[in-house]
């Protein structure tokens, strides 16, 4: 598991950790009951603080994308398709945001905005 730190943006480290996994076991790159690296074997990898992968982790696992077994690590939790379907709106919704931001800087209306949607939902 690659992941990129970046320490000049504005994203809190942990914040990029729990993002990035996040987006690894919704892409399906990271499969339902495989083991994630230890706490402590990530900060060393990622050369950051034991707490700020403690504090990813623990987001991963209260947004419910990893489960913690003590004395054995954490897993990638079964796939809860509701959640799945809840960070998929998100996403569409921001992509459509941006959509309809760029229409009304183009002058495109509505009707030619939601015809276009139309055609790209039907391939």
């Amino acid at each position: 598991m690659e992941l990129y730190i970046s320490n000049t943006g504005q994203e809190p480290i942990y914040a990029q950790i729990t993002r990035q996994i996040r987006d690894l076991i919704l892409a399906g790159k990271l499969a339902e009951g495989e083991a994630l690296p230890s706490i402590r074997l990530l900060a060393k990898e990622l050369r950051i603080s034991v707490i700020t992968t403690k504090r990813a982790y623990e987001d991963l696992e209260a947004a419910g994308f990893i489960r913690t077994v003590p004395g054995r690590g954490s897993f990638v939790a079964p796939r809860n398709p509701a959640l799945y379907r809840e960070e998929s709106l998100k996403k569409m919704e921001s992509h459509l945001q941006d959509a309809v931001d760029e229409a009304r800087r183009g002058g495109i209306g509505y009707e030619e905005l939601s015809e276009t949607l139309r055609l790209l939902w039907e391939g």
